[in-house]
């Protein structure tokens, strides 16, 4: 289980649905900037006074970035014609020599920091179901999954045992190793689609993740020789999801898969009439850990260039499909972020750093390696800004900060209304995996507040590729990301911690 799914599993549900945002929108309430809101009881501080000219260049930009098709050409070569970035991978070393080329024509001026990252390979992976209720003679049924990250083998020809089904863990628990050891645990907890639907992916997200991080340690403690969950993920056309497992010290580790949420269904009804046995084979390989790169680019500022504002997406993605929209999405606004600057000719006061990470998907070896490596200067870094929720339309962007800084960036919000992405919320938590070390430094972190109704009918899938990226959104995205950027960097203080 990733840092990130643990932090959405602490996050405070703050998120409206955009119908009823929708109906707050025609109240006329809710994008009111926040001085101008009635609050009798409690003096609010005022927004940092924007001078005409950093406004007009704020709206430059946004014009610029939602005309531009270089963030999509972006997003475009980094799935298309380098394909899966897996951690350690060639492919994952191709995306890095080629961002770094292409922010260094930019003119930026371009560091590699080493990271060293696990590399994990997955090898063959099926299964069929060989014994069950009514089985006709000499037949089987095809079970479609995939391997969880990080996941051992099965023996070289695979193993056959009977599959218990459980809905959680304390349904696991309380059959106890007299009937889970030597069995193949399948959890089949649902992902909530209908909350996700409703605006609440991440949510819904959260609720079930849990399964992938914890399940197979579970399942191992009583005895079982295998786990696998219910993919959790929505739009259920036969997809298996993926993601990173975590093994536990005091547990064996044991194979563990997703299967797709039919086949979750077809096993549940199967074993609701009797014994269910499976065949399954996994072949994934851990290799000795490799060598790997944050890309790190900065556009140098005029006034105060040793003062950072960091944009940035995770350069890595998972092997099945292409990494369109988990994250070159993400990594392709952060470079435009700097292209737009370079096109518009403005210079902010401080400097913009670009950063495409390594090992966000199985590993985070990125993010606290940059943060160890920067330590010493982690107080001149004035914000960090990452996306990494897909490529659906934002809605604004969302924080850990101090309500003061939100405030202060009132004129921001006010710019991004003409995009539809005028809102701003605080969280408890950083709101992206990477930036998370620095934001625990006390570094205003920011993500983009985006529309994840479709996002995890994607989510770590053979589906998340190019054709899923919405060029007028990814525009969207881009402008946010750049809009909030040069506020930050241009602005004539920093943010309070």
């Amino acid at each position: 289980m990733s840092l990130r799914t643990l932090q959405i599993l602490r996050r405070v549900v703050s998120a409206m649905t955009v119908l009823a945002l929708a109906a707050l929108l025609s109240t006329g309430l809710l994008f009111k900037p926040r001085a101008q809101q009635s609050q009798p009881q409690q003096a609010q501080p005022k927004p940092v006074n924007f001078s005409p000219q950093l406004l007009s260049e704020l709206k430059r930009i946004q014009a610029a970035a939602l005309a531009s098709d270089y963030a999509l050409r972006q997003v475009s070569y980094l799935s298309n014609n380098i394909g899966p970035r897996l951690s350690g991978s060639s492919q994952a070393e191709a995306a890095v020599e080629y961002v770094a080329g292409e922010m260094r024509r930019l003119g930026c001026e371009v560091t590699l920091e080493k990271v060293i990252v696990p590399h994990w390979v997955r090898g063959e992976e099926s299964a069929s179901l060989v014994r069950w209720p009514g089985q006709g003679k000499g037949t089987t049924q095809k079970v479609v999954l995939t391997a969880l990250g990080g996941s051992v083998a099965t023996p070289p020809n695979g193993l056959t045992a009977d599959v218990v089904v459980v809905n959680n863990f304390d349904e696991l628990n309380a059959l106890g190793k007299e009937k889970v050891a030597g069995k193949i645990v399948l959890y089949n907890e649902k992902f909530d689609d209908r909350m996700a639907k409703q605006g609440y992916g991440e949510e819904a997200y959260g609720q079930a993740v849990v399964y992938r991080g914890r399940g197979p340690s579970a399942a191992a403690r009583l005895g079982a020789v295998a786990s696998l969950i219910r993919s959790v993920g929505g739009a259920q056309f036969r997809l298996p999801h993926t993601g990173s497992t975590r093994y536990a010290q005091d547990a064996p580790q044991i194979p563990a898969a997703a299967v797709t949420a039919e086949d979750a269904d077809l096993i549940a009804r199967l074993a609701s009439q009797g014994t269910v046995t499976m065949h399954l084979l996994l072949t994934p390989k851990t290799l000795p850990d490799a060598v790997s790169y944050n890309v790190i680019a900065d556009y140098k500022g005029s006034e105060r260039p040793n003062e950072i504002v960091i944009v940035s997406g995770h350069l890595d993605s998972w092997d099945l499909g292409t990494g369109a929209i988990d994250d070159a999405a993400g990594v392709a606004t952060a470079m435009q972020s700097i292209q737009l600057l370079r096109q518009l000719k403005l210079r902010p006061r401080r400097t913009i750093r670009m950063i495409a990470w390594m090992n966000e998907e199985n590993g985070l070896a990125g993010g606290r390696t940059y943060a160890k490596d920067y330590e010493a200067q982690v107080q001149n870094h004035i914000a960090a800004i990452e996306m990494d929720r897909g490529a659906g339309h934002p809605l604004g962007y969302a924080a850990k900060a101090s309500a003061e800084a939100l405030e202060m960036l009132t004129p921001v919000s006010g710019v991004l209304e003409a995009s539809g992405a005028g809102l701003s919320r605080r969280e408890t938590d950083s709101p992206e995996a990477d930036i998370t070390p620095l934001a625990t430094a006390g570094v205003p972190a920011f993500g983009l507040w985006q529309d994840t109704r479709t996002y995890f009918d994607y989510h770590h899938t053979s589906a998340d590729t190019f054709d899923k990226v919405v060029p007028q959104e990814l525009a969207e995205n881009a402008t946010v990301m750049a809009v909030l950027a040069y506020a930050l960097a241009d602005m004539p203080q920093t943010l309070p911690r």
